[in-house]
């Protein structure tokens, strides 16, 4: 008798396809160029390791004081973040997390019982899909659509909306369309979630990374007339995956904030997952994360250019570390480039695209590598 499992993790482990092609196609020895790649940390950016390093050593961190929203000090270092986007937050009003992806499980938990949805635009990142599974979460897709720029469809979100719908989930800007949440549109967002009582979650890890005119501004700015939850972390901040930190911040109504932080805490109370000497270091790290940023800006936005100097057509991008390309010839997709032209992407399914000829492509991939991948997908598709 085999052991039983729960079923909330009986996912399809079998390896797709597309991830067979990729194995099958590196084991013959050839020279592949990966478009997806999207760890800064290994996209030959310059860190200065002393800066990096050397506040991990703090004695104080030997000391263990635990706080469940995180130290003081750190929360401090959040709101001062924010104060440089023009943004009052409140570090009472802020839990440390050690990634984006626990501040979801953590709103999951709070927002929502077993059977509970959430609704999340599409395309988007399919993390999300794990994160819900995991928490006895249903997520409910809305569409966003491509009109010379990226779209949220409200009448169709809002018809998603049910009785057990208990939150919306905005990623600003979105990964990977790119697409920056206008002012307008936040408007409308906000009006729904009045009127049908659902919190807001805004991801907003890309925030920093501009790539056109459009200006990107936080949900962390007030006014904030339905309870909303703005998630950010280091991964993206300051290139810093490896580091683990992020962070919740609530903003809204105070019958609504007030009684969801008192939940908050509890949960991160039960976890206490934030480590003492990262805490110490978050500080540092944030005032040191312009020269990282700029680095990560300056590659993003040349391999831009490449793009449009390339004749291919990339879909409108606002800010964020990739972007949507549209293949002009029928029938040309992600397997295709890769079995004939050695160039590794994502296929726009993997985000939930249902246009075969759409990828996806990393803009942070070296300048070498990002130019003779753009040159093999215009021999192929142009």
């Amino acid at each position: 008798m085999s052991q039983r499992f729960s079923s909330r993790t009986g996912w399809d482990l079998a390896e797709s396809a597309f991830a067979e092609s990729i194995r099958r196609v590196r084991s013959q020895g050839r020279d592949l160029i990966d478009l997806t790649v999207s760890n800064p940390t290994t996209c030959g950016f310059d860190y200065d390791a002393e800066a990096i390093l050397a506040p991990l050593s703090d004695p104080r961190a030997l000391l263990y004081d635990p706080d469940p929203r995180g130290m003081l000090r750190a929360r401090e270092a959040v709101t001062s973040y924010y104060a440089d986007h023009k943004a009052e937050a409140d570090p009472d009003s802020l839990v440390l997390t050690t990634s984006t992806s626990e501040g979801y499980g953590y709103l999951f938990r709070l927002l929502c019982d077993a059977g509970d949805e959430v609704l999340v635009a599409q395309p988007s990142y399919p993390l999300f899909d794990f994160l819900a599974d995991l928490e006895d979460v249903r997520l409910r897709p809305y569409p966003l659509f491509y009109d010379y720029g990226w779209w949220i469809d409200f009448a169709e979100l809002e018809r998603r909306v049910t009785s057990r719908t208990r939150a919306i989930v905005l990623v600003n800007p979105n990964n990977p369309t790119g697409q920056g949440t206008s002012l307008e549109e936040r408007q409308r967002l906000e009006e729904i979630c009045l009127r049908h009582q659902l919190a807001l979650i805004v991801d907003e890890v890309f925030l920093d990374y501009p790539l056109d005119t459009v200006r990107l501004e936080s949900f962390a700015r007030g006014p904030h007339p339905v309870l909303t939850f703005v998630l950010s972390g280091m991964s993206k901040i300051a290139g810093l995956p490896q580091m683990k930190v992020g962070w919740i911040a609530a903003f809204g109504p105070e019958q609504d904030r007030k009684p969801a932080l008192a939940r908050l805490e509890v949960i991160a109370d039960t976890f206490l997952s934030m480590n003492a000497p990262a805490q110490f270091a978050l500080p540092r790290w944030l005032q040191g994360r312009g020269a990282i940023q700029q680095q990560i800006l300056l590659r993003a936005t040349a391999n831009l250019a490449v793009i449009k100097a390339s004749g291919l057509e990339a879909l409108h991008t606002d800010a964020g570390w990739s972007t949507v390309l549209r293949l002009p010839r029928i029938g040309v997709g992600a397997e295709d480039l890769l079995e004939r032209e050695g160039v590794i992407v994502h296929p726009g399914a993997f985000y939930g695209m249902a246009e075969t000829e759409r990828i996806v492509i990393s803009l942070i991939a070296s300048a070498d590598q990002f130019t003779q991948g753009v040159q093999r997908i215009k021999t192929l598709a142009g």
